[in-house]
């Protein structure tokens, strides 16, 4: 008998340049050292009870079966409903809302929807990793532009500004889609509404749509508003529409997030849906639609996680570390350039590793959210933890 090593064959991968994600990455730096990890986004915390017993009961009561492809019809409606109250759009809660595994799985459909091979696709840099992937696998081109980085006269990053007069420039009659983030990950910038005036000048003679992630809606703090697309009647109707339940009630393992489109739109990303997911974890949809009913539970959001910000924003101050605004979302971004330490001159990457194995803190470097690295000297970290786990972490950065 032939003992010859068994083969497999080789082929062409689709995604040639993608590796493992930089929060899996420093997740498992911050693991192997012990370290306090502020890098990847995920609470520390438990959620509500109430949202346990909710999904408890719908398991007892035998929600456990596949439910209609599109999510069930009290979630669905629930969605609608809150989506009326805060922004003043009403969709069809039949044909315009779709239940998701996640907003990760919500915006590669949408972009697998609509974009096909050959056409553009316009994001921002900073930008979440999944966006440039997904227009990779439609066959999609990527046109990144980038915020612009504000400086001091130190030449040391202290803001972000959206670049409308790049923006402009990128959007030709071969764009077909166009990706906007807001609240923002990572920087925590927040469109306004006049910002969202000025895109739809860019867009109003285009076949441009717009795909808008909208994760951290109810993360926004002090005078600042969320400014949904769903508020601006003429965006909205070429838009799709994401966000995410595991955001908003602290429950990022469930993956379960929406989309809300136009009904054209919609029924192209249910093509793709039915296909790639089908269909969203039974119980748990049940367990959101009763919860959702009670407005209270993501109204509060802004004020618990504006405490968190402040008291780690505090603590971040006692530091050499420049605090760059953060409105919205749960991170805080700070520029480390001016620290009195040799490692101030480290690249983001290399200095986030230097402070998750040497002073026991893990980070994000804000380069890894550009497909090539651009280094501003700015760092991620992730305040949706306990206060003790931000005050032993702030007791180890103040050491620096």
């Amino acid at each position: 008998m032939d003992q010859s090593p068994l083969l497999t064959p080789a082929f062409s991968s689709r995604l040639p340049e993608v590796g493992t994600t930089v929060f899996t990455v420093m997740s498992a730096l911050a693991a192997k050292h012990q370290a306090i990890n502020l890098g990847q986004g995920f609470p520390d915390f438990p959620c509500d009870q109430q949202l346990i017993s909710e999904v408890n009961t719908a398991m007892l009561a035998d929600h456990n079966q596949y439910p209609p492809m599109t999510g069930i019809t009290e979630l669905r409606h629930g969605v609608a409903q809150k989506i009326s109250a805060l922004y003043g759009h009403d969709y069809n809660a039949e044909t315009e809302i779709t239940i998701t595994a996640g907003g990760t799985q919500g915006i590669m459909t949408a972009i697998l929807s609509c974009v096909s091979p050959g056409d553009e696709v316009v994001i921002i840099e900073p930008a979440y990793d999944s966006y440039r992937p997904s227009i990779d696998l439609a066959g999609g081109k990527t046109i990144a532009i980038s915020l612009i980085a504000n400086r001091d006269e130190n030449a040391c990053v202290h803001s972000y500004s959206i670049p409308w007069d790049n923006l402009a420039k990128a959007i030709k009659p071969t764009t077909r889609l166009i990706v906007i983030n807001t609240p923002h990950n990572p920087t925590g910038m927040v469109w306004q509404i006049a910002d969202l005036d000025r895109l739809a000048d860019l867009v109003r003679n285009t076949n441009a749509l717009i795909l808008s992630d909208e994760v951290y809606e109810h993360m926004v703090y002090d005078s600042f508003a969320h400014q949904s697309i769903a508020s601006h009647p003429e965006l909205a109707a070429r838009s799709f529409l994401i966000s995410s339940f595991g955001k908003t009630y602290h429950v990022t393992g469930w993956k379960v997030g929406y989309v809300a489109a136009p009904v054209a739109m919609m029924n192209e990303f249910r093509k793709v849906h039915q296909f790639n997911v089908f269909t969203v974890n039974t119980p748990m949809q049940y367990g959101l639609a009763s919860y959702l009913k009670n407005p209270v539970h993501y109204l509060s959001l802004p004020s618990f996680y504006q405490a968190k910000r402040d008291f780690f924003s505090q603590g971040l101050a006692k530091t050499g570390f420049t605090l760059l605004p953060a409105p919205a979302t749960y991170f805080q971004c700070v520029n480390y350039t001016a620290l009195s330490i040799p490692q101030a001159k480290l690249s983001e990457a290399d200095f986030c590793s230097w402070l998750t194995t040497e002073i026991g803190v893990a980070a994000i470097p804000v380069s890894a959210f550009y497909a090539k690295p651009v280094e501003s000297g700015v760092i991620r970290f992730c305040f949706a933890k306990k206060e003790a786990t931000l005050s032993a972490a702030l007791e180890r950065l103040q050491n620096l």
